[in-house]
């Protein structure tokens, strides 16, 4: 099975300008999230997507693979598919499964990856698959940056909010509180299917990509990791993270500083 990773990232992100390159632990974040994605034995291999020269030209020196993309693109799913059709054109290799991994996800872990495309591998029904996470304090689940999701009895997402749902507020004071983690696996035609799908009202009231699939009736399956995982959207993050990862096993592989 032909499995590769693409990473999009753009310097003009709207919330943290910039942040691909903002560096923890003297490496950029976008190296994190790459270094650590191709660790994955599960992949054939991993690519950065960006319109940026100045993400190329850290790619290079650090020895990624990158590929270029147009500056229209808005959803990260349109880079990713764009980035896709030109990694199969330049390797003659058509691409069974694509995980879209986002790139301001530096603490992920190959073992996430896995975790995230072995469900797809074991059942061909399966055209999507987002990783989710246990939140352990109320500010995280009333955080707007983090997604959060409610999932049926067969572990597929019933909703996605930036909303803490499920609620609280009729006195319970133990709910489940998920978030998703954006590592999306796709299914190569899935994906480009995915693109061509008109944006759905959810999607764009709750500014989650996801609820497009679910608002056409189709499935996205929630596979849940252990794996300690923080994204980063704002400076405050980016502190955050820098302190979660001074102790960190998978850096030393890769940190040569």
């Amino acid at each position: 099975m032909n499995i590769i990773a693409i990473i999009p990232a753009r310097m003009g992100s709207s919330r943290y300008p910039g942040k691909p390159l903002a560096l923890i632990h003297n490496v950029p974040m976008v190296g994190h999230v790459a270094f650590r994605t191709a660790m994955s034995d599960i992949l054939t291999d991993t690519y950065v997507a960006t319109c940026d020269e100045i993400i190329e030209n850290y790619c290079r020196d650090a020895g990624l693979k990158c590929v270029m993309t147009g500056d229209h693109h808005v959803r990260c799913s349109t880079r990713t598919a764009e980035a896709l059709l030109k990694i199969e054109e330049a390797t003659g290799k058509k691409a069974d499964i694509v995980v879209m991994v986002q790139g301001d996800e530096p603490m992920v872990r190959p073992e996430m990856i896995s975790a995230a495309v072995q469900p797809m591998i074991d059942d061909p029904k399966i055209n999507v698959v987002n990783l989710m996470a246990e939140m352990d304090t109320l500010e995280e689940f009333e955080d707007p940056n983090e997604v959060k999701v409610v999932i049926d009895r067969n572990s597929d997402a019933l909703y996605f909010s930036r909303e803490p749902i499920p609620s609280r507020k009729k006195g319970s004071d133990k709910v489940p509180m998920r978030k998703q983690v954006c590592i999306i696996p796709f299914r190569r035609d899935y994906l480009l299917r995915f693109n061509e799908m008109e944006e759905s009202p959810l999607e764009i009231y709750e500014s989650v990509d996801m609820m497009r699939i679910l608002e056409y009736g189709e499935k996205v399956r929630m596979v849940p990791t252990g794996c300690r995982t923080w994204s980063v959207d704002t400076p405050d993050d980016l502190a955050r993270v820098t302190r979660l990862m001074e102790n960190d096993d998978l850096m030393q592989r890769y940190n040569r500083q």
